[in-house]
């Protein structure tokens, strides 16, 4: 419901501040025009002194056994019906790290599954105080890439 929360306060600003939002494929025709494909068959141009490109990011699944069965992505976790409890999160991305520190501020056992660094591309000095202070506020880290995930065993 937060997540919900903030997305319609978005909306809102962008309304009161007059700015138009198209949730589609777009190219530019020219420094002014765009074309929009909503992906469904709707197809038009629209011009504007300014444009902004918000491309955003969407998570994959990492193509193992179970992975859409066991798993969820980064978008799911904010429409979950019931709370995920004890989670592993694969990755050490800013979108994983940030997956997992509210989860564990949240109070889930939440671990960490990292390849090699945290937050590759980003300044070492500042991703190792990260995970030193994650590590420090509950989250555990281990090394790693799944090869498949599963459901536990009922007894273990």
């Amino acid at each position: 419901m937060h997540i919900k929360g903030l997305n319609w306060g978005y909306k809102s600003d962008m309304i009161q501040l007059k700015a138009k939002y198209f949730n589609s494929y777009a190219s530019f025709v020219d420094p002014h025009t765009i074309k929009l494909d909503n992906g469904k068959g709707k197809v038009e141009q629209v011009t504007a002194e300014k444009v902004v490109i918000a491309v955003g990011g969407r998570p994959s699944y990492p193509g193992i056994p179970g992975d859409k069965e066991f798993g969820i992505t980064s978008d799911d976790i904010f429409s979950l019906k019931k709370a995920p409890g004890k989670t592993l999160v694969v990755g050490a991305s800013y979108v994983a790290l940030e997956c997992a520190g509210f989860l564990t501020a949240l109070g889930y056992d939440t671990t960490v599954m990292v390849r090699s660094i945290l937050l590759r591309g980003f300044d070492q000095d500042m991703a190792n105080r990260i995970g030193d202070h994650m590590k420090n506020h509950g989250t555990h880290f281990i090394g790693g890439t799944p090869s498949k995930l599963e459901k536990p065993d009922e007894n273990g």
